[in-house]
């Protein structure tokens, strides 16, 4: 009972915090039960629900780095099995209750939302149960070993106060509940505070220098950045803040990673080995027509949150924006080089997926280095935590 209460003032203080942030209130979203995200919190730290013991949610979503992977050694993170890599950066989950249940738009004939790069979780909920049985991560065989693992813990009984009498009894509904309540934490406040220098500057509590707002006028500019196209910057309809992703899907022509471990993962896992193609989307929806496609991610926390993209293949920011820039105007790299090489060689490597790829809004931007330099700068006022 008192870590419950300890739980809950700590949600009570991220509340406060962005109040005195924000002069707007965020986005509308269901404020999540406290003693469900309080419950939720205590599994998504819990190293003994995988297989064997010693990694939980928090291993590759680390808080300290705005929820993603803290080992920046490699692009991709490793499971509990020090040998089992998985294919893609771990995303973080910051902001991402605000991604609508994954569904096809027929008025603007694209994907959008769900979780995952790829789309394929519907909801927080179907998320939060994949890595529990995913076998290069946590790698549980099965529902019913994470359910048994959850009745051993101290807080168990938290179960039945929440959900009634035997809530951990049967399997099914059991992980249901699991999922639930790892789902009410990432909808808490900590997982989405508001509380970037840009939104202080959007209250008027904080002043961007000129270099700043050199970037973000290139950022929304539709000549030059063009970034808020995809990376909405403006309050919405009711002066909520931005949450700088529209949750569609795109083909950036990101190339193959070389450095990427999964290409070495054994046959049962990766049958393909070095020929591996991420198709994205594509495989999710099971549609050619989308291969190449990845979620839309939020730039909140972005510079905190390197490498980029689905597979990790740019190490900086810069390295990132830069290849927005001119990716269609430096020549070709004869070979798939990692970001460092490319840079050094002023050359980019083909596009893992070369269809549908965008060449609509970057590309070939025509920025300066100064201008690209200038957005990098802009980028990092959106990083959680500012202190004057």
């Amino acid at each position: 009972m008192m870590t419950t209460r300890i739980l809950r003032l700590s949600a009570a203080l991220f509340a406060v915090l962005c109040a005195v942030l924000c002069a707007v209130p965020p986005p509308a979203l269901a404020r999540p039960d406290d003693a469900a995200a309080a419950l939720g919190r205590l599994l998504f730290f819990d190293a003994s629900l995988s297989e064997p013991a010693g990694q939980s949610c928090a291993s590759c979503h680390d808080p300290a780095r705005a929820f993603v992977d803290p080992d920046t050694a490699r692009p991709t993170s490793k499971g509990v099995d020090p040998r089992r890599f998985g294919s893609r950066n771990s995303p973080s989950p910051m902001y991402m209750a605000f991604s609508p249940a994954f569904h096809f738009d027929p008025k603007e004939e694209h994907y959008v939302g769900g979780q995952f790069w790829d789309g394929r979780a519907a909801t927080l909920e179907d998320q939060a149960k994949a890595p529990f049985l995913d076998p290069l991560e946590m790698a549980n065989p099965d529902k019913r070993s994470v359910v048994d693992k959850v009745r051993r813990a101290a807080y168990a009984g938290m179960f039945d106060r929440l959900y009634g009498k035997d809530a951990l009894k049967d399997v099914d509904p059991a992980f249901e509940r699991i999922s639930a309540t790892l789902a009410a934490y990432e909808r808490s406040a900590e997982f989405q505070p508001f509380s970037s220098k840009y939104d202080a500057w959007l209250a008027g509590k904080a002043k961007l220098t000129k270099q700043e707002l050199r970037g973000l006028k290139l950022y929304e500019d539709e000549k030059k950045g063009n970034c808020a196209a995809c990376h909405p910057s403006q309050r919405g309809p009711k002066g909520e803040p931005p949450l700088f992703t529209d949750f569609t899907y795109d083909n950036l022509g990101v190339p193959r990673n070389p450095e990427n471990p999964f290409y070495g993962q054994d046959k049962a896992h990766n049958p393909d080995g070095a020929r591996f193609v991420d198709r994205g989307l594509g495989a999710a929806v099971k549609k050619p027509a989308e291969d190449g496609k990845f979620k839309v991610p939020t730039l909140r926390n972005i510079a905190r949150t390197a490498p980029y993209m689905h597979n990790g293949y740019f190490r900086t920011l810069r390295g990132a924006v830069a290849f927005y820039n001119d990716r269609d105007v430096r020549r070709r790299c004869p070979q798939d080089l990692p970001e460092a090489e490319a840079l050094k060689r002023r050359c980019w490597p083909a596009a893992e997926v070369a269809a549908n790829v965008n060449k609509e809004e970057l590309g070939r931007l025509g920025l300066s280095e100064r201008e690209v330099d200038d957005i990098v700068v802009f980028l990092r006022t959106l990083d959680d935590g500012y202190r004057k």
